[in-house]
């Protein structure tokens, strides 16, 4: 038989799609470029990402250029190894061979043809795949190899492309239906939504269910046709309430499916069954995790009974290679993320292993003690690192607090655990979250628990914060009532503390001036050793002293206290100190000392991401501008700190004794522009994006419409829908090396330092 014999030309076997191809278009493009180059490709991924599809659209793209054939081999069925060669002879339709000649006619049957093979899940057979294809590929030079599997073959010259999920829009990416047709995601589950439900439609009113739904499933295309099957019987708002549970509802697909493909349970079932009791052990305790975790986090937590710590990196590793894990690309340690469905799927293992209560209070103390951590390191000049630690970790935070709240006997720890963090509750403007962790947590602990008192302090900061004065009054009543009942000398520090910024913020006469009671809890906090409490109570007093004495008194007493910050590398409480030197400048009567004061203030607070100290900042600018007669920029100041107010959930009108002041001021600008002039200033300034309002606040000049080149654009629309390097490359057909100079290109350029900062500036401008 010649190699361009009929005969030996092969039909793809992959079944034939019912429906169009949705959402590949760029994989395609790269798996053709790769099979061009003559090395085996292997595309990799989740079991229900994709792949076997992906293949069947390549080898239907390619046929035509294989003019000696295309095989495809499936091997989902084959659980002996050793008969991999005999499959493949038979599929080629060799004649029978004694079993040690199999490969080498298949040798024989390929050395000269220009010809395609297909091997369909491989990752059950990796070891003997890769065997197979590696003598295979040396021998045939004309050949060339596309597989699909669930972890890399592992081989010399292997090209390997993860295929991602479809893209999911974000939660905040989608604001008209038009802005839905760009997410594969969505389309997918449209076209096989309407095959059951011709009449389906989006509309105004369901199309944020649609988007929801669609995250939920995680971009999983076996996942979101599974879903779309519910839709003869649930609607699109029903479906994605019960998705909450996304295993439970998701147990019949098409009956002309493969078994496996029937349930995503058991597919999921399948990738389970190939792992080492190891990897199961600690795919399963990994289910405890939300939002991604790092190396040390899964040391502690999933080594265990089977488990040695030393073990973990290499089993998180290997459950990453079979595409159970999902490694993510943060530019320092590894850190690993589960898909929400196998999330569920690892967390049901947890419970019939019996070890979900030691594994998720295993989970809380890695948890309790990162929050110690940085409750100790927040004293440091690593301020802004430990930020950025705790954002990551902040979705296992809110799991261990819930677990405490939960839990009987566990609220204490929460409430330790909300306290330690209680300057990255500002500093990222998470207000609410704060006030409702400790609202809920001091539900459930004894009346006198000693934490108690710190708690209360903090939720009225928090309180005092939003300019909610009315809550910040009953909480500062609470804590006098606790330390009459306690006698305790710490709970008395607190109550003062608590009285002093609510009676300094409201504008209330007080018998004892704030700056009284803050030095008295400074000194009781001091002579406890607690530190945290003294350098709240201390930056309080000096703000209370700053704001009644003279001009020169405060220059004098902020002035030291920045210096020593400056010393420290400390930033927070320094940002502060600027603002109310400023605040006490324009008292005063000096506009031009507020205005740098107030921009030393805004620089701090940029570089820490302060969200809750922006409007204050502003607004202060906003009035010195207007003291200097500049009308305009006061105008737009104004609206930017608007904008900011309602980000933290503030009112601030409820500032007290600030608000008649700020209100003056106000006043007198828009009586002075007019309110035509003064309302198109005010919504200029509201209507900016962040990096906008930045750039206006600190008098730089406007940004370039975009500074980034169109494949700059095009990475960074990825990073902000959370894609590694490894998953940009795959989608722009590029090597994940050069994804990463792109990367690192875009921060420099924008002067940014994290994928999360150049995810906030892409969604700021659009």
């Amino acid at each position: 038989m010649g190699p361009s014999s009929p005969e030996a030309v092969f039909p793809a076997e992959f079944p034939a799609e019912p429906t169009t191809y949705l959402g590949r278009r760029r994989e395609l493009a790269r798996v053709r470029t790769l099979l061009g180059t003559g090395s085996p490709v292997t595309l990799t991924g989740i079991g229900g990402v994709g792949k076997t599809r992906l293949a069947g659209r390549v080898v239907a793209a390619v046929a035509g250029e294989y003019p000696d054939g295309v095989a495809v081999i499936e091997l989902a069925e084959l659980r002996e190894p050793e008969l991999l060669a005999d499959t493949v002879a038979a599929r080629l339709g060799l004649p029978d061979q004694p079993a040690r000649h199999r490969f080498g006619a298949v040798v024989d049957h390929l050395r000269d043809r220009r010809f395609l093979l297909v091997l369909d899940n491989c990752e059950h057979l990796v070891a003997s795949c890769a065997r197979f294809v590696a003598e295979l590929v040396a021998a045939c030079p004309k050949l060339s190899v596309l597989a699909t599997s669930r972890q890399a073959l592992g081989i010399d010259g292997e090209e390997v492309l993860p295929v991602p999920p479809l893209a999911v829009p974000g939660a905040e990416d989608v604001r008209s239906l038009a802005d839905l047709e760009s997410y594969g995601a969505v389309q997918l589950f449209l076209e096989r939504g309407r095959a059951v439900l011709p009449s389906l439609t989006v509309t105004d009113d369901n199309y944020r269910d649609l988007v929801e739904l669609c995250r939920s499933l995680d971009g999983l295309p076996l996942a979101i046709e599974l879903a779309a099957v519910r839709l003869r019987s649930l609607s699109v708002a029903q479906l994605r309430r019960r998705l909450a549970t996304p295993l439970a509802v998701l147990t019949w697909g098409s009956r002309g499916a493969p078994a496996r493909h029937q349930a995503l349970r058991a597919l999921i079932d399948w990738s389970y069954a190939l792992c080492s009791e190891p990897e199961r052990r600690v795919l399963a305790r990994a289910s405890v995790f939300a939002g991604g975790f790092g190396l040390a986090a899964a040391e502690q937590v999933c080594a265990g009974a089977g488990v040695r710590p030393e073990d973990v990196p290499d089993l998180l590793h290997d459950l990453a290679g079979k595409s159970l894990l999902v490694t993510e690309d943060t530019g320092g340690e590894p850190r690993y993320r589960m898909t929400e469905t196998l999330r569920e799927y690892g967390a049901e293992r947890l419970a019939e292993a019996g070890e979900r209560v030691r594994v998720t209070r295993e989970h809380r103390d890695w948890c309790a003690g990162l929050t110690a951590r940085y409750e100790t390191g927040w004293r440091g000049p690593d301020q802004v690192g430990w930020i950025r630690r705790i954002s990551r970790e902040h979705a296992n935070v809110r799991v261990a607090l819930d677990y405490c709240a939960r839990t009987s006997g566990e609220a204490v720890v929460g409430l330790r655990m909300v306290n330690r963090l209680d300057a990255y509750w500002a500093v990222c403007g998470l207000l609410d979250e704060a006030r409702g962790w400790l609202t809920r947590l001091l539900a459930a602990v004894p009346p006198q628990a000693p934490e108690r008192a710190l708690s209360l302090r903090l939720r009225t900061w928090c309180a005092v914060l939003q300019g909610d004065v009315p809550a910040a009054l009953a909480d500062v009543r609470a804590g006098r009532e606790l330390a009459r009942q306690t006698g305790d000398e710490i709970a008395a520090a607190c109550a003062e503390v608590s009285r002093g910024l609510a009676e300094f913020c409201s504008g209330t006469e007080p018998d004892i001036p704030p700056a009284g009671r803050f030095a008295g809890a400074l000194a009781v906090f001091r002579r406890h050793g607690m530190r945290p409490g003294a350098d709240f109570a201390a930056c309080q007093h000096r703000h209370a002293a700053a704001t009644t004495g003279t001009i020169e008194d405060t220059r004098v007493l902020l002035g030291a206290s920045i210096a020593a910050a400056e010393e420290s590398g400390e930033l927070f409480w320094r940002s502060w100190d600027w603002w109310v030197l400023s605040l006490a400048e324009e008292f005063f009567g000096d506009p031009g000392a507020a205005e740098r004061a107030g921009l030393e203030a805004f620089r701090l607070q940029q570089v820490l991401g302060n969200r809750s100290a922006e409007p204050h900042a502003v607004h202060t600018l906003g009035r010195a501008a207007a003291c200097r007669g500049d009308l305009v920029r006061a105008a737009t100041l104004f609206g930017i700190s608007g904008t900011r107010w309602k980000a933290i959930g503030a009112d601030p009108r409820q500032f007290g004794r600030f608000t008649e002041h700020a209100a003056t001021v106000a006043g007198q600008v828009f009586a002075a522009l007019g309110e035509q002039e003064h309302r198109r200033y005010y919504r200029h300034g509201r209507g900016m994006s962040r990096d906008e309002a930045v750039r206006f606040v600190l008098g730089e000049p406007a940004a370039p419409d975009n500074p980034l080149t169109q494949r700059e654009r095009e990475v960074a629309e990825l990073v902000t829908k959370g894609m590694t390097s490894r998953e940009i490359a795959a989608e722009l057909v590029i090597s994940p090396r050069t994804a990463t100079t792109h990367v690192n290109n875009i921060l420099g350029k924008l002067a940014l330092t994290s994928r999360a900062h150049l995810a906030a500036w892409v969604t700021d401008r659009r």
